[in-house]
């Protein structure tokens, strides 16, 4: 009795999800970022990839890296450490973005694994020739839950014959570099973002569930930041269905649906016969979209972030204060009208259309480039469906990359967006250590390895394996900054040698003045000449440099 009991559950539920789009073209968007393949020269091009929807996808940003087949663990569903593989970046070299077989075990366990054994990325080639598809998260798996949350490099799906090219090449012997490119994920068209999220009022319905109200309580400070300063504009949305009519006076439609099947939502215990049913969600998700309603003609609507997870806070489903009462105090502590948000409620028992869930309804239906909303919880930043892991910093890189550049608030600029991502092996970029100078750049939108400009002078090169000085000059008052570390000399002279290397390259004698004061000021058991100094240093320009400094001083430099 339980198990037919389940099936007809189970049905209903299959025929609420399809008749949610009614008539229409049902239409789910795989998101999806550009992989540029940039040698060899043969395989050389720009191929589709579909954003796997967990870790952090570096929205507005591009990543550079070598693509690596492993010899052993193809589909990458055990440890790495099993087998002796590591994928951890060596100094010089390109991350490692690494190439795995779809199929015997989750897509995020092989993620997993793979950033377990130290790579920045991962391909995961699909073992059917098929359009690309979106990888998910397993469903109501506690055990993966413990490191889906964990996920924090970028995943990616490419098609079958792309993957099979992508070996050939790697076994030949060539090595493959790729780019991945997340900049126009995210349309950035002005300086404001437009943004929804599709939440549900279901605190028990799971490990989904858990993460979406721990994202709720991590990002509603961001987010009120954002929308008090008029950088963004978020409209929350919620999903209901529709029980077919042939159906509507069953008790599974009765307990799951208001407004004579009109809109549902399952029941959170999948359990008709105790517990809070389908249709006590869908009503509190109705009191959530009028909250957002009423607190939007305050111009308040960043109240929507307080009563949501004051509510969640207050009134959990496991303490049963899942109800209107606990509600209504939610409400009043907020200041909010609590009249005007039951007038927009209307009627749940009513024979007819509450207009606010109709809207809803029909805003599931995907319009433009953004598709159906299928996929509980679903961020949409820009008419874009947001892929990849929902946690405070991931969405924030998101929606700070919707901002046309240079437009973006000082929140995009915060810890929480910036990573720095130069810590983890200079961030594959150009080095030299020992004058402590980098390539390296950390931004929101993802590192980049640009060579520097230090003081005026200008270093040239690709970023990644060099970055040459063009001045002469420049360089040889550097290693004159390190011969004084070498002779361990003091501090302040390092210093005033750092602060005023470019006066000195433009040849500024009153600059070169200053730092024969200082250092015949020096107190030194050693002295030497200026031109003895300079005679350690390699370089007609220093030697020249060093004559100037005689010159002008007519005494000795400390050695």
């Amino acid at each position: 009795m339980e198990i037919r009991r389940l099936h007809l559950l189970l049905l209903l539920q299959g025929f609420m999800l399809l008749s949610v789009m009614g008539n229409c073209y049902a239409r789910f968007v795989v998101e999806k970022n550009s992989l540029r393949l940039t040698s060899p020269e043969k395989i050389k091009g720009t191929y589709d990839s579909a954003i796997g929807n967990f870790g952090i996808p570096q929205y507005g940003g591009s990543m550079a890296g070598a693509v690596v087949y492993p010899k052993e663990n193809q589909k990458g569903c055990k440890s790495f450490d099993d087998f002796g593989i590591s994928f951890k970046s060596k100094p010089g070299a390109l991350p490692a973005f690494v190439l795995v077989d779809r199929g015997d075990c989750f897509f995020a366990l092989k993620v997993w694994n793979v950033q377990q054994a130290g790579a920045s990325a991962v391909l995961v080639a699909d073992d059917i020739q098929e359009a690309l598809i979106t990888m998910d998260t397993p469903e109501e798996d506690r055990l993966a839950a413990k490191y889906i949350e964990n996920i924090t490099i970028p995943s990616a799906l490419i098609e079958k014959k792309f993957g099979e090219t992508l070996k050939k090449a790697i076994s030949g012997g060539d090595m493959v570099n790729v780019n991945l490119d997340w900049r126009e994920s995210v349309p950035h068209p002005d300086d404001r973002v437009e943004y929804e999220l599709w939440t549900n009022s279901n605190d028990e319905c799971g490990v989904k569930c858990d993460m979406l109200m721990e994202f709720l309580k991590d990002f509603k400070g961001a987010a009120q930041i954002l929308e008090k300063g008029g950088y963004t504009q978020f409209t929350p949305h919620y999903i209901t269905w529709y029980c077919p009519q042939a159906f509507s006076l069953s008790r599974q439609c009765k307990s799951q649906c208001i407004n004579y099947g009109r809109y549902c939502a399952p029941d959170p215990e999948q359990d008709f016969s105790s517990g809070y049913e389908g249709k006590d969600v869908v009503i509190e998700n109705l009191r959530q979209l009028c909250v957002f309603k009423v607190a939007n003609e305050t111009n308040k609507p960043w109240l929507w972030w307080d009563y949501v997870t004051d509510f969640q806070i207050r009134c959990p489903m496991k303490e049963k204060k899942y109800n209107k009462e606990c509600a209504d105090v939610v409400i009043r502590a907020l200041g909010l009208d609590g009249k005007k948000i039951e007038k927009c409620m209307g009627d749940p028992n009513a024979d007819e259309d509450n207009p606010v869930l109709k809207e809803e309804q029909e805003a599931q239906v995907g319009k433009g480039s953004r598709g159906d909303v299928t996929i509980l919880p679903t961020l949409v930043v820009n008419d874009r469906q947001y892929r990849g892991k929902l946690a405070k910093g991931a969405v924030l890189k998101a929606i700070c990359a919707g901002f046309e550049e240079t437009t973006e608030p000082a929140v995009c600029l915060s810890g929480d967006v910036e990573t720095n991502e130069c810590l983890d092996n200079n961030g594959g970029c150009w080095q030299d250590k020992a004058t402590n100078l980098t390539a390296c750049k950390d931004t929101f939108r993802g590192r980049v390895c640009e060579c520097p400009l230090v003081d005026g002078v200008q270093f040239k090169g690709d970023g990644y394996s060099h970055c040459e000085v063009g001045l002469e000059g420049a360089k040889l008052i550097m290693e004159v900054v390190g011969m004084m570390h070498e002779m361990d000399m003091h501090t302040p002279l390092v210093w005033m040698m750092e602060m005023v290397n470019a006066s000195v390259l433009q040849g500024l004698k009153v600059m070169v003045s200053k730092i024969v004061k200082i250092l015949t000021n020096a107190k030194r058991r050693k002295p030497a000449s200026a031109l003895n100094v300079a005679a350690k240093i390699l370089g007609e320009a220093m030697n020249a440099l060093a004559v100037e400094i005689f010159c002008i001083s007519g005494t000795m430099i400390p050695a």
